[in-house]
């Protein structure tokens, strides 16, 4: 099915050669003048191509009003969150029908042994409720908000928030004063976010970032004094490396944090004497990742240590805090395809997090003798982690948990007794009942026998899967070690309720089925990514779930990357590719070092510039190199944001003027004023949602 107008006209970008040459071959780069941004020739393309994306959907118009109108009939509007402790309130989040955004709020503790959060709800004014921060308020006037840095200090009576209103992630960080709702003179432009008060509340630990968008600096900021004034704490010139900073949970050690794709480091400070000299953890070595946290075990300062130095999944270990470099003790040694994730330490006891049979799993770890006690569920595929656990020494943990069947649900877990308390769990108006849907693994092989894990969720109405062809709605990642988990989503109920069947192909390059899994599916092993996402397709068809015809693909930022090289591999296998934010001029961003976060990428994806191997092989599958001639392409549509620092909006732009070329059905939305995740606020957001549902139903036939 087609909706392409013969009266309709897309936009035709001039072609303008730039020749680009390295070791020896040369690329004819006839839309590069589309990376200048400022230019208005380059606004007025991106807008025509808006217009002609606006006229291509305009019979959509009532489709996206309905599919608008589901998401938010099944969304409890105005609502809270559970509460979670810290020291003597409980702090929440409220969400109003009619905003776009949260309102921060907290409220106090009725008695200091109170470890059960209030049940609180909206239509019930909370005792002694304190508004700490409303979006809402402080986004008018905005076109785009985010909040990059949030945080209120150990005693109570700061604030710190950081601010982003054009969607490039640098953020102005201000302090407000909550005994008298003063925001204080502090401002500190061009963070990043994540930035944190010190255990005192005396002080402000913030990063900034490089030309290249990079975080590389760690600075110390005394309230009331000027940022001029400002300590840096530690400076990163390596380009492959990321800083961040944080206080450990005890509030013992600020831990000073650098990595690569590849590699880390370490370094910890007192947090009473924070212009003292930090001390490195471990010097880095190439390879070689490792992640701290700090305890206290029988009154010695110790720090239990994630790393992967001879074990390929991680082991943790156990050092002494004030000689990290000294005697190591195996706490949890090395197990293939047990991949270890991380460690967080509270007083008692703590948690660790590690991937098994394809699912991430929480386990309590003791102290005293290692042992890990897993903490079961009962569903065959699902997501759990911890969340809202500021304090030291609470007697519960909290956790989050979801499938792709059961709404996110928050519990409080009892350290003591193993018993699950639930919190809450997220409405779903409209008569949702979990029972109606279903959730399955099935495994699809590829080309070299791998067997590649393949998620399904249906509805149970339209019969079970394989029973007859069904659409397929298929979703694919496979970058960076990033999971893809069973998660609930509102917006999906919208495919599912129309018969469509929503597949995660779990490829190579993920961090699914251990760090072996991520291994295979990177650098020179990238393109088993790419086949394995076309095995997954191929499997879905020869066993009788669906047609090539009713399948519609789906990926974004390197998951794009995904979506451009399976058109040009496999264009017979699906009828539709949404592309978000997509990565698909690949090989021009990572051969230039002076683009946002490229150094850092070369030990994702290789090094081009300097390696002829890397760039023959980059070459052979970047999607905008490789458009096809004399193929029919799926239907394509690309979305992206001109303020994009991570993927820049130029990619899909130069990607979809060449896919024309070939006589590609493809469309371009290009949201002017946002960032990487897209449009703020969560009314804007459903509304862009609902737009890809509807291009999605669309191509699938399913829009009448």
């Amino acid at each position: 099915m087609t909706d392409l107008d013969p009266k309709l006209t897309p936009p035709v970008a001039d072609r303008r050669p730039v020749a680009r040459t390295h070791h020896g071959d040369t690329f004819d780069d006839p839309y590069e003048w589309l990376r200048a941004k400022d230019d208005a020739e380059v606004i007025a393309h991106l807008e025509a191509e808006n217009a002609y994306t606006g006229e291509r959907t305009a019979h959509l118009a009532p489709l996206r009003d309905t599919i608008f109108g589901e998401i938010k009939g099944r969304t409890l509007e105005t609502d809270l969150s559970v509460p979670a402790r810290r020291g003597d309130w409980w702090y929440y989040g409220r969400t109003v029908a009619g905003a776009q955004y949260g309102i921060q709020c907290r409220a106090p503790l009725d008695s200091p042994d109170d470890w059960t959060p209030p049940t609180l709800s909206p239509d019930t004014a909370v005792p002694g409720e304190q508004v700490l921060f409303d979006g809402n308020v402080e986004a008018e006037g905005t076109e785009f908000f985010s909040l990059g840095s949030f945080e209120v200090s150990n005693d109570g009576t700061r604030m710190l928030y950081g601010i982003d209103v054009a969607g490039d992630e640098r953020y102005t960080v201000r302090v407000r004063d909550l005994t008298t709702g003063e925001t204080l003179a502090d401002e500190i432009p061009g963070t990043f976010s994540g930035a944190t008060f010190s255990p005192d509340g005396r002080f402000i630990v913030y990063t900034t970032v490089d030309d290249a968008w990079r975080p590389d600096t760690v600075w110390l900021h005394e309230i009331g004094t000027p940022v001029s004034d400002d300590v840096k704490l530690f400076h990163e010139p390596d380009d492959r490396y990321w800083v961040g900073a944080d206080f450990t949970r005890s509030d013992r050690f600020l831990m000073i944090e650098m990595g690569s794709s590849i590699t880390s480091e370490e370094w910890i400070l007192d947090a009473d004497d924070l212009r003292g000299e930090p001390r490195v953890v471990w010097p880095r070595r190439e390879g070689i990742e490792y992640s701290s946290s700090h305890a206290v075990v029988d009154g010695e300062d110790v720090l239990y240590i994630l790393h992967n130095d001879d074990a390929l999944d991680f082991e943790l270990v156990r050092v002494s805090a004030s000689d990290p470099q000294g005697p190591r003790e195996t706490v949890i040694a090395h197990r293939t395809g047990h991949r270890l994730l991380g460690v967080d330490t509270f007083r008692d006891w703590g948690v660790v997090g590690y991937r098994r049979d394809g699912l991430a799993r929480l386990g309590m770890l003791s102290y005293a003798d290692g042992a890990v006690t897993e903490i079961g569920f009962d569903e065959p595929l699902y997501s759990v982690g911890t969340g809202g656990n500021p304090e030291y020494a609470p007697p519960v943990l909290r956790l989050g948990y979801g499938s792709f069947v059961t709404p996110g649900t928050v519990y409080d877990y009892v350290v003591e007794t193993g018993e699950l308390l639930l919190r809450k769990r997220q409405p779903v108006l409209g008569g949702f009942d979990p029972a109606d849907y279903g959730q399955a693994r099935v495994w699809a092989p590829a080309e070299d026998g791998t067997q590649v894990p393949v998620s399904l969720v249906w509805k149970r109405s339209f019969g079970e899967p394989g029973a007859s062809a069904r659409p397929v709605h298929l979703y694919g990642y496979g970058s960076y070690e990033h999971s893809i988990e069973p998660g609930f989503s509102v917006p999906r109920l919208s495919l599912l309720d129309r018969g469509v069947v929503f597949a995660v192909a779990h490829v190579r390059g993920g961090g699914e089925m251990g760090r072996q899994w991520y291994e295979d599916g990177k650098m020179r092993a990238k393109r088993n990514t790419f086949t394995d996402f076309v095995a997954a397709a191929r499997h879905l068809v020869a066993e009788g779930y669906t047609t090539p015809e009713q399948i519609v693909a789906e990926g974004g930022s390197a998951g794009g990357l995904l979506m451009g090289a399976v058109a040009n591999l496999a264009p017979e296998m699906f009828a539709g590719v949404l592309a978000d934010v997509p990565f698909v001029d690949a090989l021009t961003t990572i051969l230039d070092p002076s683009l946002p976060l490229t150094v850092i990428e070369w030990d994702e994806w290789g090094d081009p510039l300097h390696d002829a191997e890397v760039y023959a092989y980059m070459k052979s599958y970047s999607p905008y190199e490789n458009v096809r001639e004399g193929v029919q392409y799926p239907r394509i549509l690309a979305v992206t944001s001109l303020n994009d620092t991570r993927v820049m909006y130029v990619e899909p732009a130069k990607w979809v003027a060449r896919l024309r070329e070939v006589g590609a059905d493809a469309l371009l939305k290009c949201e002017m004023v946002a960032g990487h995740g897209g449009v703020s606020g969560r009314y804007n957001a459903w509304r862009e949602r609902a737009f890809e549902i509807a291009w999605l139903l669309d191509v699938l036939g399913l829009a009448e």
